[in-house]
């Protein structure tokens, strides 16, 4: 059954928007609209995607912060779909533009290289995979860092998170693709089990997939292979200042097996899957059908309520047939 909330007891906010955000006559492309919802259907497996603007911005009249692209590059078996989201950063006026540009332009860097990014993927180059598309996402989020240049902003003030969903059409072809940067979640549903998979920074993670490898961590006989003496360099008073940290990149790719249920999303649905156990408990009951819910059920399962939890919302779902 359908549910408004969950956890200790409803919401502060509003179910439903209260407030729309200021509009100016001479931007009018720049207005975001409360709910995005997507979906398709290839080879064995089901998509169903939305973004939906948080309790807090729907009553304070403030834009969705998060953005959602779903494309397809290609055509018949050899198509390959990207699942893209970002969000961006809070209390900053251009949120809503940063996270919507990361995101095109991740999708640009994607759709010129689906060629080979399928080709990589359909015969397990997982190095190769990696490599290059962390190479892309360096050069998005490069791009976000120039705009806020070119604006007098500070990096921290124009950026976004991102992540993505790499899934080949192909039926043959399971393995499914996630790579990122900032924070979020990625979830599996299995056999009526939810498990985190999110992947640790600096790791190619996900399970064993054939033709996939990379060296181990350790040797046998525990010797770390890499080394970190601690030793720092005193910095040199004519460099430059140094940027603000950037975020590690994330990256897993790994075989799905029927019946799965694969979820990526931002932090705004993955904090309270972590937070409050019966979300996920919720979720499992409503997703754990043989039929993937319909557009309007997803959307409706997505928003679920919890109290303390009011940010934007954007969530990619896939349903292994």
């Amino acid at each position: 059954m359908a549910k408004d909330h969950v956890g200790s007891g409803p919401p502060t906010y509003d179910a439903e928007p209260t407030a729309l955000p200021p509009a100016d006559p001479d931007a009018l492309d720049d207005l975001v609209a409360d709910t995005v919802l997507d979906g398709a259907r290839y080879g064995a497996w089901t998509l169903r995607a939305a973004s939906v603007r948080g309790d807090s911005a729907r009553y304070r009249g403030e834009p969705r912060r998060d953005s959602l692209l779903t494309a397809r590059f290609g055509t018949g078996e050899h198509a390959l779909i990207l699942v893209a989201m970002a969000t961006g950063a809070r209390a900053t006026p251009g949120a809503h533009r940063a996270a919507a540009e990361v995101c095109r332009w991740i999708g640009r860097a994607v759709g010129r290289s689906h060629v080979r990014l399928t080709e990589d993927i359909r015969a397990a180059r997982r190095g190769d995979l990696k490599s290059g598309l962390h190479r892309l996402t360096d050069r998005s989020l490069g791009r976000l860092r120039a705009g806020a240049a070119e604006q007098g902003l500070a990096p921290e003030e124009y950026a976004a998170t991102l992540r993505c969903l790499l899934l080949p059409a192909d039926p043959d072809c399971r393995t499914r693709v996630f790579f990122g940067v900032g924070g979020g979640g990625l979830f599996r549903l299995r056999g009526g089990v939810w498990r985190d998979i999110e992947p640790p920074v600096g790791t190619v993670a996900g399970e064993p997939v054939a033709g996939f490898g990379s060296l181990p961590a350790e040797t046998p006989e525990g010797d770390r292979l890499t080394m970190d003496l601690g030793v720092t360099t005193p910095p040199d008073p004519h460099d430059p200042a140094p940027e603000p940290p950037r975020e590690p990149f994330r990256f897993r790719a790994s075989i799905a097996r029927p019946g799965d249920t694969l979820l990526m999303c931002t932090g705004g649905l993955a904090d309270p899957l972590r937070g409050e156990p019966g979300l996920p408990a919720h979720l499992t009951g409503r997703w754990s059908g043989t039929t993937p819910p319909g557009l309007a059920a997803f959307l409706a399962d997505t928003q679920v309520r919890v109290k303390g939890y009011a940010d934007d919302r954007t969530a990619a779902a896939v349903w292994e047939a």
